[in-house]
């Protein structure tokens, strides 16, 4: 299967004769509220050395605007309303970015403070980056001006994993194994909408929602899921939720086929590896094997901190920032916002696209397969012998879902 990609462009950039915009050489501060520490911290931590190594000009992220950014991580815990009184925190400190990612119920909790501080403080206005939290309602119901969401929502993923799904005659019984917080909640309800859709015949044979970042040992839903028949599992689970699931299916010896969201992120690959090749899958905007620019910051990242680089939404994150601020001739947060706004740029997966009717960002999508590297797919994923390999890509027009927003603007 042959795949086009566009490659993203590494040089500098080059500024008009009129000389070096407005605002080059300013310093732009990101507040990264995340969950530093606690059950998921591992995978907080890694996504702040991502934020801070992307922002270090000399890995050769374009930066049209030609600012310097500096990426400060302040720990929410993992819990939405720590996060809410981080925000508190990083605005009192006069930070007017802020960059949010793990935990959509947390994302929620932000999404309407930012909106609520922007309404009751013109002229401090905080524009929020939100590069992993994939709840459809941020987008849709609850969509908020200042809110960017750079990930692919997850009826996005969903409906392009279904649509992998649907073409496989050997999945007839399906057990869904999630995190009973609105992610996983929305995981369940768009797979059993899109089956319902595609493949009728398919049972969904169990369905069960574990409370997040709290259950030590899974081989109780292990026995469920060996109880139940099952051919194949689905789960969105990720950090501890995923690692110790698997830890949980090895240790029964139990193979089957598993289609997740993110069995790329910290520690779950080394899981993986202990259980040999097995079939699992992963829907995300990238995989494990880039080439290019985006394969050379994995490579060096790796050499830098022994860890993966696994969340690319964070380099469009900053490319769509700078381009904005380029666009505006400003590091206003008013006047970016109004630029970023159905902003097109090259991000890592090419042409990309901050959707103007709700601030979602429209992008590709992979289908990446678990295997032992090889020579076409080298990268060791956590330096296991094993990577993810593509086997097919989602075009974004494919991938696109429709929005119920009702964008509410400024002035």
């Amino acid at each position: 299967m042959k795949f086009v990609i566009n490659v993203v462009a590494a040089t500098a950039a080059v500024f008009c004769a009129g000389g070096a915009l407005a605002q080059k050489g300013e310093t732009v501060k990101i507040a990264m509220i995340e969950g530093l520490s606690g059950p998921m911290a591992n995978v907080g931590q890694n996504q702040l050395k991502n934020w801070q190594f992307l922002a270090d000009p000399a890995n050769g992220v374009r930066n049209p605007a030609g600012v310097k950014f500096e990426i400060v991580g302040m720990d929410s815990k993992g819990s939405p309303q720590e996060a809410l009184n981080t925000f508190k925190a990083a605005v009192d400190q006069g930070f007017r970015y802020i960059a949010q990612g793990n935990g959509s119920g947390a994302a929620l909790a932000l999404s309407d403070a930012v909106a609520k501080h922007n309404e009751r403080n013109p002229g401090k206005e905080v524009v929020y980056l939100n590069y992993s939290a994939v709840d459809p309602a941020l987008t849709n119901e609850k969509c908020n001006y200042w809110h960017f969401r750079l990930d692919a929502d997850t009826s996005q993923k969903m409906e392009a994993l279904t649509s992998f799904m649907k073409d496989k005659p050997e999945i007839k019984k399906v057990y869904l194994l999630n995190q009973n917080y609105s992610h996983g909640q929305q995981v369940s309800k768009y797979f059993k909408e899109g089956m319902a859709r595609k493949r009728p015949d398919a049972q969904m044979v169990g369905d069960d929602l574990v409370p997040m970042g709290q259950v030590k040992d899974f081989s109780p839903y292990v026995a469920k899921i060996k109880a139940s028949g099952a051919d194949t599992i689905v789960t969105g689970n990720w950090g501890q939720d995923l690692t110790l699931f698997v830890k949980a299916l090895n240790d029964s010896g139990l193979k089957l086929p598993m289609y997740t969201y993110y069995a790329g992120v910290s520690g779950t690959p080394t899981a993986l590896a202990a259980g040999g090749e097995g079939e699992v899958y992963q829907i995300a905007y990238n995989h494990s094997n880039y080439t290019g620019v985006m394969g050379k910051l994995a490579n060096d990242f790796q050499k830098k901190f022994g860890d993966d680089f696994y969340t690319f939404s964070i380099y469009n994150g900053l490319v769509l920032l700078s381009e904005g601020m380029a666009k505006a001739k400003s590091t206003d947060p008013v006047k970016v916002a109004a630029a970023m706004e159905g902003l097109k740029f090259q991000g890592f997966n090419g042409d990309s696209e901050m959707r103007k009717s709700d601030h979602q960002m429209q992008q590709g999508l992979y289908i990446s397969k678990w295997q032992k590297v090889d020579k076409k797919n080298p990268y060791s994923a956590e330096k296991t012998g094993y990577t993810f390999a593509p086997v097919k890509y989602i075009e974004a027009y494919v991938a696109s879902t429709p929005t119920s927003c009702q964008m509410k603007r400024p002035g």
